[in-house]
This record gives C-alpha cells, structure tokens and sequence, in this order.
C-alpha cells in the first residue's frame, strides 16, 4: 500500500469514529469512555489541535474541540453531556491513580 492510501484510509477510519461519537452514540458520556478507555471526545479534538499546531497551523483548544464536536464544545456539553455521577467520578479517581506517571498519546 503506497503512502497516500495509507493516510487516506487512517482519515476515512478517523472520520468514521468521529461521526460514531458525535452523532451515533451521544449517550455514551465522556466520563464513560475515560474510564473504560483512557481517552475521551476532548482528546481526540485535543490530537487533532495538537496535529494541526505541529504542522504550523495556529488553533486554540477552543478551535480544536469546534472542529472535531462540530460545534462549540460549551454548545455540545449543554445539549448532551450529563452530570457525571458518584459512582462515575470515583472509578475516574480510581482510573486516574492507576495511569498517574503513564505516558499519554
């Protein structure tokens, strides 16, 4: 596979997860997905910031999270981000412990 293929299947499988977290499963909570798999939607939007910054293109968090929610972050979390439980704050706690000193990607 030559290496424009490559990017151009990574970016489709890309794009298909975003449209799986921003449209297909919005009841799955952030808080969720951080603790069952260590990275959230405000990562992902995070990855893409950090990509476009090392690529020379100047964009905020703010604009990250736009780009990647397709909306501005504080309009998604009012439509659909729940208080996270008791229960969800505590494994995060537990979660958090357990990876302090881990890498991150």
């Amino acid at each position: 596979m030559d290496d424009q293929t490559r990017i151009e299947l990574e970016a489709a499988a890309f794009r298909r997860l975003q449209k799986h977290l921003m449209q297909d499963r919005l009841d799955v909570q952030n808080i969720d997905m951080m603790n069952l798999a260590g990275f959230c939607r405000n990562c992902l939007s995070r990855w893409y910031q950090e990509a476009a910054n090392e690529r020379g293109i100047e964009m905020s968090k703010g604009e990250g999270r736009e780009a990647f929610y397709g909306m501005p972050y504080e309009t998604w979390k009012a439509k659909y981000q729940t208080e996270a439980t008791a229960d969800q704050k505590a494994a995060f706690e537990v979660a958090f412990q357990e990876n302090v000193g881990k890498p991150t990607n």
